[in-house]
């Protein structure tokens, strides 16, 4: 016969309260001994596990999946198992578990509890489909909803899906670059709130196409993009061309953008620059890293910090190749006034005594608000006068 959680737990509260601890002391061997995972558990084990958990002194604020699952215990059937345990946890750890879209039934009725205890979940790593996509977005629809966080760093084999919750701030994506930009571009957040989307797309290979996609979200009414991360992308000057586009619309809100090692050459650092001097007043970090610009290409961005919309305040150029030039347009960007910028890095580009004097005079002017400097120099005497910050 199969009882109902609620029913098997009323059982097990019974048989505590007559002195029958016998298979709750069982589970609790498991737990403390790790060997719950490996161990194939009967469905009366099943709901002992439950009980065992929920009435635990320690409140289960936070579920983690891979603490259950084992050679006996996949992901999905655990999910489904301890499904009471999931509803009352506020953070549900499933990173890189194994959940399929028979996992994600579970979820979706755990989304839709009332009342729903889950603000943030992990489902990082985990190679859902479409139909499983389908029963989380269910979920999420759900008025009872509550869910603020929500990672998901996963191959998505479906990409037209709609999301539609007033509670979710934080949606992160990654993984197979290519496909998930061009998920979260259809993506069509419909809410009166706030959200915050952390794009964090480091060496997922995306190409033109995703910097295409990602551009039309950069547009869209309202722009929900804070952070986006294209580090170790090969994107080049056309891709950089491209983001250019969506970053210059007034509609973008991008706070933090990293382009690190991304190929981008004098052509594109002129793009991103233009771009910027439309729209930076929403702009508070650049990390421009190893990429390698001429003088030209730096000179303009240190033009940009000059203008006075620019909020800028952390800028990043570390193996850019930075020269006595740039050093010069740096030194009269820091001058400026007002100047915003707070943290400058400039590491791995060999600077030598000339280009330190000229930073540090502009290190020296009193509308200069850099807070941290970070340089590597060479064959330079102690006795050069450069401000240590």
């Amino acid at each position: 016969m199969n009882r109902t959680p609620e029913r098997s737990i009323n059982l097990f509260h019974c048989l505590n309260e007559l002195g029958d601890d016998s298979l709750m002391q069982e589970i609790q061997d498991y737990l403390k001994s790790g060997k719950i995972r490996e161990t194939k558990l009967s469905s009366s084990q099943w709901s002992a596990l439950v009980y065992v958990l929920l009435t635990s002194e320690q409140r289960m604020d936070v579920f983690k999946l891979k603490l259950f699952i084992g050679s006996q215990n996949t992901a999905d059937e655990v999910l489904q198992k301890l499904l009471p345990v999931v509803k009352e946890s506020k953070l549900v750890q499933l990173m890189d578990c194994g959940v399929t879209d028979e996992g994600c039934g579970a979820l979706a009725s755990a989304l839709k509890s009332n009342p729903s205890h889950m603000r943030n979940m992990n489902l990082s790593l985990n190679k859902l489909g479409a139909s499983g996509v389908k029963l989380l977005s269910d979920g999420l629809k759900d008025p009872h909803c509550k869910l603020e966080k929500l990672r998901r760093k996963v191959f998505l084999k479906s990409l037209n899906v709609r999301i539609n919750t007033n509670n979710l701030r934080v949606l992160q994506l990654g993984r197979k670059g290519g496909r998930s930009v061009l998920f979260w571009a259809r993506l069509r957040m419909q809410t009166q709130k706030s959200v915050i989307v952390l794009h964090r797309l480091g060496k997922c290979g995306v190409t033109d196409e995703g910097c295409a996609a990602l551009a039309s979200a950069l547009r869209s009414d309202p722009s929900h993009l804070r952070e986006l991360d294209l580090s170790l992308n090969k994107l080049g000057d056309s891709g950089l061309n491209l983001l250019s586009d969506g970053l210059k619309d007034p509609h973008c809100k991008l706070e933090t953008l990293r382009l690190s090692d991304c190929g981008v050459t004098d052509e594109g650092c002129a793009a991103l620059a233009s771009a910027l001097r439309s729209n930076p007043s929403h702009l508070r970090e650049l990390d421009l890293s190893m990429n390698k610009f001429r003088a030209s290409g730096l000179n303009l961005l240190s033009d940009l910090l000059k203008t006075t919309p620019c909020k800028l305040e952390i800028l990043r150029l570390s193996y850019c190749g930075v020269t006595e030039e740039c050093c010069a347009s740096l030194a009269s960007a820091l001058r400026s006034n007002p100047s915003h910028l707070k943290e400058l890095d400039l590491s791995g580009n060999e600077l030598g005594a000339s280009e330190l004097n000229l930073l540090s005079a502009g290190l020296k002017d009193s509308l200069c608000k850099l807070e941290i400097l970070r340089y590597d120099c060479i064959n330079v005497s102690w006795k050069v006068p450069v401000i240590m910050l």
